[in-house]
């Protein structure tokens, strides 16, 4: 998943590792020698340069160990060979399904290989959607079967499935207008996302309340189900799931995407005045709720080891593809962070903590757990950094609720300019940490090239192969990096 918007709107087992020898952070050197320039803009240059800026001595003092960590970090493909078995041997592993299971305890078993301390599964509840059989069938102005994908947590529908004629609209304003007319009809919401950019990012935020709350709204007008068109800018004929949110005022009707270009298909059709007629077939159910967990890994702090750094991703997907983008490839470049610090005998002053959030797709009830299994320990919290953007080359980060520490974070990011990720901008955190904001820990997100992304997110596309083993140890880097000169300067960062 993209955005919390969407969702806003074990027994513990300990596996104590020998602690490797610390290599403390080096003395800082002269203020007047800790000048740093901006570095070189990468291949999608800035829209301005960055004036030069004066390093702080105490971050300057790190520029070495950086280094260090950076050149491991990108020597070898360690990250991508995890998430490999995790893509390859386990899968797609949405919420409730025995291929999240077998995904926890994969986690906590290679935390535990790789030496890292206090590896257990924080058992938490999730819901348990489950697909089901689906299809969607055109019937007038000819027969045509199209592909589509029911969004998650959709009721199901009758087993000969709901049959009527397709409304098209391209706003909430033309819905609005067709007033009593959707009665009886399924809606299509047929709304181009707009294109990336640099500057602004992707689209997403732009159309995906047609999604999320489009259903409930078609259902007010008396509408009998609802057909989304996928959101990406760049299509092959592969549907795009995610979860809706329902109205619990409303009708709950059944709701699926379609591709982008069957959906612009049907509302040519419907403007030049034909009666589009289809059927839709969901098998969709909601079970009880099952049994997960959060999967946690750390190494221990030297000096603090109360204060804690947490770096995470969600290890749940939807049920296509692989989740390779979304999020294994993060909850690899996470887990290969620690071991990046481990195994260069760094212990910093702060414990790092790794934590592979369950169920960030469809309920966030990992981010839920854990803020309420640790909540005597938040005011120890010093930093939540998620990477929850796909796996792409990183730019920096983007830093949620927490301004004050935005200087801070822009000379610790400077130390990444070999990787060119150097970028710190006011942004978003991501799901599974914001909760942790509001307890004064600074909100962190890993920023990276987003320009594809909506190619692949939540499609039977988003597969191992569409991953650069380069960018994603670049990514490893850049949190690595991040993390241990947060969890071992001697000031605690602040938002």
């Amino acid at each position: 998943m993209k955005r919390a918007l969407l969702l806003a709107l074990v027994t513990a087992c300990s596996h104590p590792a020998a602690p490797a020898t610390p290599i403390p952070a080096p003395a800082p050197p002269p203020a007047e020698a800790a000048t740093a320039t901006a570095p070189e803009a990468g291949p999608e240059a800035a829209p301005e340069a960055k004036p030069e800026t004066r390093l702080d001595p105490a971050i300057a003092a790190y520029a070495d160990v950086a280094g260090k960590i950076i050149a491991a970090a990108t020597a070898d493909h360690a990250a991508w060979n995890k998430l490999e078995y995790l893509t390859d041997h386990i899968g797609h592993r949405l919420s409730g399904t025995k291929e999240l299971d077998a995904a926890l305890k994969w986690g906590a078993d290679t935390l535990r290989a790789d030496g890292h301390e206090n590896v257990r599964i924080e058992k938490v509840k999730v819901p348990h959607w489950v697909r089901g059989a689906e299809s969607l069938k055109m019937t007038a102005p000819f027969a045509r079967d199209l592909p589509l994908i029911g969004l998650g947590g959709t009721v199901g529908t009758r087993r000969r499935g709901v049959s009527a004629e397709v409304v098209s609209v391209h706003s909430w304003g033309e819905l609005a207008a067709l007033g009593d007319k959707v009665k009886g009809k399924i809606v299509l919401y047929d709304v181009p996302m707009p294109a990336y950019t640099r500057e602004k990012g992707s689209g997403y935020d732009a159309v995906f309340m047609y999604r999320y709350a489009g259903p409930s709204k078609a259902a007010a007008q008396g509408a009998v189900a609802v057909l989304v068109r996928s959101l990406t800018t760049h299509s092959l004929r592969t549907p795009h799931t995610c979860t809706l949110g329902y109205d619990d005022k409303q009708p709950k009707i059944p709701a699926a995407a379609v591709t982008v270009e069957d959906a612009e298909m049907m509302s040519r059709l419907i403007a030049a005045g034909e009666h589009v007629k289809v059927t839709l077939r969901l098998g969709a159910k909601t079970l009880p709720d099952a049994e997960s967990g959060n999967v946690i890994g750390e190494i221990v702090g030297r000096e603090k080891p109360d204060e804690v750094v947490v770096i995470g991703a969600h290890i749940d997907s939807w049920d296509v593809g692989q989740g390779a983008h979304d999020d294994g490839g993060s909850c690899a470049a996470v887990m290969q962070a620690l071991t990046v610090l481990r195994k260069l005998g760094l212990q910093p002053r702060r414990t790092i903590r790794v934590v592979l959030f369950t169920n960030e797709e469809n309920g966030g009830r990992g981010s839920k757990g854990y803020l309420a299994r640790h909540e005597g320990e938040l005011p120890n919290h010093v930093m939540a950094l998620e990477s929850d953007s796909g796996s792409f080359d990183p730019r920096g980060f983007q830093v949620s609720g927490s301004e004050g520490a935005i200087p801070k974070l822009r000379a610790i990011a400077s130390l990444l300019a070999p990787i060119k990720a150097t970028e710190v901008e006011k942004g978003y955190s991501g799901a599974d940490v914001e909760g942790l904001e509001s307890h004064g820990v600074v909100g962190l997100g890993l920023w990276v090239d987003e320009s594809h992304y909506f190619d692949y997110h939540h499609t039977q596309a988003d597969t191992l192969d569409k991953v650069d083993p380069d960018e994603l140890a670049r990514d490893v880097a850049a949190i690595a990096v991040m993390a241990y000169v947060v969890a071992d300067m001697p000031e605690r960062l602040r938002q």
